[in-house]
């Protein structure tokens, strides 16, 4: 049987090795889409051992770097060290995420968690070494931070827009995301879209007459980062909900035995090895470890662009956020080249969702505790009502509307939608970084 056929028989039968073809009747008779329901298999079918030579290898060689620059740092030229910082701090954080996303499999598969949970979990895990990120870069420059987590929304939205257009389409040009992603999906980017635009408009109100505020105050921040986080909590509900709403769905219309529900979520831990609770922590341990390493050189690398090469600060965090994006994206061309274009597809929307509603908001109420307790003398707080702010969130709003559409065309994506994305996103860098960045202090 050729793999495409075969794949799709896999598809109809909803990730179960022994149902027949029929059930996909079933299926549609209970409302819902055979080809949406593939099924997230965790861990790699070559992983014998928790330690993997690749990132073992990447973890050596940031290790390599760091030392180097420790001894020498003195004697090498700014631009060397702070390209050495970035690389080794680009390394530890890469290696963080995976020590992170092993223990969560071996975590999951003793707790038997579904695979929507377990996925839910992972992705937020992965965020961890994007927080410590930013606590190490917002008192070398919480501007940078600010924009840091801005902007990695625009990459992280270009790189999904662009992804979906290489995928591989139905005869109606479709490619089908699980339905409680396009669902919960369609209204979180109505929600970031709504925000960013009103955020925009008071900043240009504001900044248009003799009002005496013109930043963001530290209480501005902290409330708005909860406002940011309330959304996701409710979003992480709805979507893990829609999902066991799905699977209870499934298990009926399929009139499954509890050996068959079973059995479908062990499909999900096939490749995953039993682990120990010692060696679960000891991987989580490893992956803070990586994180703080990695957070260190990055605010090294942030400290020595702004002051000792004169980056601005928008040069600065766009650099930063397309490098720190490179371990999301290497996942989702591994996911890609297996064939898991969904689960692929569903990180790379993940990665627009959770940066929106939840490193952008811890960034803010970082800021804030920074502004407020801190160091309130900081030269670059409060975070004023700039151009290049006042762009960052006014541009949230077409960005996700496209998504928005897009989604509710299930990603008939053409070479006109692609066009589209990627004019919103070089505009809006043009603009920035030629209009909208100021002078280091």
């Amino acid at each position: 049987m050729p793999p495409d056929q075969e794949r799709t028989l896999h598809d109809l039968r909803a990730g179960l090795t022994d149902a027949t073809p029929e059930a996909a009747d079933a299926l549609r008779e209970a409302g819902l889409d055979p080809r949406r329901l593939a099924i997230h298999q965790f861990g790699r079918r070559d992983a014998r051992y928790a330690i993997q030579q690749p990132w073992a290898r990447r973890l050596g060689t940031g290790v390599m770097i760091w030392i180097l620059l420790e001894i020498f740092e003195a004697r090498l030229p700014a631009w060397i060290v702070a390209l050495g910082s970035l690389v080794a701090g680009l390394l530890f954080i890469q290696t963080a995420c995976d020590a992170f996303i092993t223990s969560t499999e071996r975590m999951a598969a003793r707790l038997g968690w579904d695979h929507y949970v377990a996925g839910t979990v992972a992705e937020m895990l992965s965020t961890l070494p994007e927080f410590v990120v930013i606590a190490f870069v917002i008192p070398i420059s919480p501007l940078t931070a600010f924009v840091i987590a801005l902007i990695t929304i625009y990459n992280n939205a270009f790189v999904f827009s662009v992804y979906s257009f290489f995928l591989p389409k139905d005869q109606q040009g479709k490619f089908l995301m699980p339905a409680p992603i396009t669902e919960a999906g369609t209204q979180i980017l109505i929600a970031g879209a709504a925000i960013g635009l009103s955020l925009g408009l008071v900043m240009i109100a504001f900044n248009g007459d003799d009002h005496p505020k013109d930043s963001f105050h530290a209480v501005d921040l902290i409330a708005i980062g909860f406002v940011l986080l309330s959304v996701f909590g409710v979003y992480v509900y709805k979507l893990v909900s829609s999902y066991a709403k799905e699977e209870s769905l499934v298990a009926d219309s399929l009139s499954l035995t509890p050996e068959a529900v079973a059995e479908r979520k062990a499909l999900v831990y096939a490749h995953v090895h039993e682990s120990s609770w010692a060696l679960i922590c000891a991987l989580f341990l490893a992956g803070v470890v990586g994180a703080v390493m990695g957070g260190e050189r990055v605010a090294h690398f942030a400290h020595t662009a702004v002051d000792d090469l004169g980056l601005n600060n928008i040069l600065t965090a766009l650099i930063l956020a397309i490098f720190a994006g490179m371990s999301e994206y290497v996942i989702l061309w591994k996911s890609h080249r297996k064939g898991d274009y969904g689960i692929a597809l569903a990180n790379a929307f993940g990665g627009i969702t959770q940066v929106m509603f939840l490193v952008l908001p811890y960034t803010l109420i970082a800021i804030g505790i920074y502004q407020q307790w801190i160091n309130p003398g900081h030269p670059e707080v409060p975070i004023d009502f700039s151009l290049s702010n006042v762009f960052l969130l006014l541009f949230l709003f077409p960005t996700f509307f496209v998504l928005i559409e897009l989604l509710e065309e299930d990603h008939t994506l053409g070479i006109l939608d692609t066009t589209i994305m990627t004019a919103i996103f070089a505009l809006l860098i043009v603009l920035m970084v030629t209009y909208g960045a100021s002078a280091p202090a």
